[in-house]
């Protein structure tokens, strides 16, 4: 896998439409995971293939969406050596409250990319 610093468009594009979609059930997931105390540092693997990483938690045939969902935390991406420098990428790390973790798994893109959850109105 290589990862490219610029998120292609192509993948920015499902990405937001799906986020849309979902990012009601992720935002409570990841409360549900700090407050449960399973870690501050909930991640969310999303692939449009199924992937070994965390446990699925959307599927894309769910909510007819292009992405799969899977959730996990930051303990699972430092044993598979995924996160090299765990004190750099919890300094990296955005406030859970506000933005999701995901980590997007594709042959030509693999990279964490933060996303602001939608504003309640």
């Amino acid at each position: 896998m290589q990862n490219d610093p610029e998120l292609n468009g192509k993948y920015l594009g499902t990405i937001t439409k799906d986020f849309v979609v979902v990012s009601d059930t992720l935002k409570e997931a990841a409360y549900q995971v700090k407050k449960r105390g399973f870690s501050e540092f909930p991640i969310f693997p999303i692939s449009k293939t199924d992937i070994v990483i965390g446990q699925k938690l959307i599927g894309k045939e769910d909510l007819a969406t292009n992405w799969n969902y899977y959730i996990t935390y930051i303990d699972e991406f430092v044993q598979r050596k995924l996160i090299e420098d765990e004190e750099a990428f919890k300094k990296a790390y955005k406030n859970p409250d506000e933005f999701c973790c995901l980590f997007v798994v594709e042959p030509d893109f693999t990279n964490f990319l933060f996303v602001p959850y939608p504003e309640d109105d």
